[in-house]
C-alpha cells in the first residue's frame, strides 16, 4: 500500500492559518456569551476553539514521523474523540440550579460546538467550521430573542412570600399581580412555627407559581410587593429573561420586629 508524504505534512503558514481561524470563530461565540455575562465568556471560548484545533493539527500531523512504520498504524480522528467527550466537564461546570430553575445549558452547549469548530478548522475543513459559526450566533442573537418573545407565556415562575395574617393580605396581593398581568396558578400556604408578628398576628410563609408575559413585569410587581405593609419578606430565586440591570434575583426582607412565640 503506497503512502502518500504530502498527506501527512502542513507547512507553518497553513497551521498559523488555522490556529488564527479557531481563535477568531470562537472568539465570535464567545462574544455572545461575554455580552450577556454568562460563566464562559469570551477567552473561555477562544481557548476552548485553539486547544481542539491544536488537538486536531496533532492527532493529524504531530505523529507524521512515524506513519512510514511497518508495524504503525495512525488514525487521524482518535484524539479528536476525545475531546468531544472529554469537553463534558467545562460544560457540566458551567451549568447551575437554582431551586427549579436550571441556567447555563445553553452556554454549555456553546462549549461543545465550538470545541467541534476547533476540530474542524485543525482539520481543514474550513467551510464546515464557518457555516457553523454562522448557525450558531444566529441562534444565540436572534432566536434567543424569538424564544424570550415567543415562549415566555408559557412560563411558570416560583416566588416565596412572608406575610402578616391579616383579612385581606393575600387578595391584595392577587390583585397587585393582576393589575401586571401575573395570573396566579398555584398557591401553597404554611405557617412559621414559632415566629408571631404581634401577639394576635402570625406569620405565614406562601409559595407561588405564577405564570407571567414579561420577566420585568415580575419585576416590578415584586417591587411593589414589598412596599405593602402585611409583606415582610419576598424570594423570587432567579428570574431569567430579565432585562433589568442588577434584579435577575429579587430578595427583601423588611425591618419590622418578629416575636419568637413561646
Amino acid at each position: 500500500m503506497s503512502i502518500n508524504p504530502e498527506l501527512w505534512q502542513i507547512s507553518n503558514f497553513d497551521l498559523t492559518i488555522r490556529i488564527i481561524l479557531a481563535l477568531l470563530l470562537g472568539g465570535l461565540i464567545g462574544l455572545e456569551r461575554e455580552w450577556n455575562n454568562h460563566a464562559a465568556g469570551f477567552r473561555t471560548h477562544i481557548l476552548v476553539c485553539v486547544g481542539s484545533a491544536s488537538i486536531m493539527l496533532l492527532s493529524i500531523y504531530g505523529f507524521s514521523a512515524f506513519v512510514y512504520e511497518a508495524n504503525v498504524r495512525t488514525d487521524p480522528a482518535r484524539l479528536a474523540a476525545q475531546v468531544i467527550s472529554g469537553i463534558g466537564f467545562l460544560g457540566a461546570g458551567a451549568i447551575l440550579r437554582t431551586g427549579p430553575t436550571v441556567s447555563g445549558l445553553t452556554t454549555a452547549a456553546s462549549i461543545w460546538v465550538v470545541a467541534a469548530i476547533g476540530l474542524s478548522v485543525g482539520a481543514g475543513f474550513y467551510y464546515a467550521a464557518i457555516l457553523v459559526t454562522g448557525l450558531v450566533l444566529i441562534s444565540l442573537f436572534l432566536l434567543n430573542k424569538w424564544e424570550k418573545h415567543m415562549m415566555w407565556h408559557r412560563r411558570t415562575q416560583e416566588i416565596t412570600l412572608r406575610i402578616v395574617d391579616r383579612p385581606g393580605s393575600l387578595g391584595n396581593i392577587a390583585t397587585l399581580l393582576g393589575n401586571h398581568s401575573i395570573q396566579i396558578k398555584n398557591i401553597h400556604m404554611e405557617h412559621e412555627q414559632g415566629l408571631m408578628f404581634s401577639e394576635d398576628e402570625n406569620i405565614i410563609k406562601i409559595r407561588l407559581t405564577l405564570q407571567l408575559l414579561s420577566a420585568d413585569k415580575l419585576v416590578d410587581a415584586l417591587d411593589e410587593l414589598t412596599r405593602l405593609e402585611t409583606v415582610l419578606a419576598v424570594d423570587s430565586g432567579h428570574i431569567s429573561g430579565s432585562g433589568k440591570s442588577g434584579k435577575g434575583r429579587a430578595a427583601f426582607q423588611k425591618g419590622k420586629g418578629i416575636n419568637k412565640a413561646g
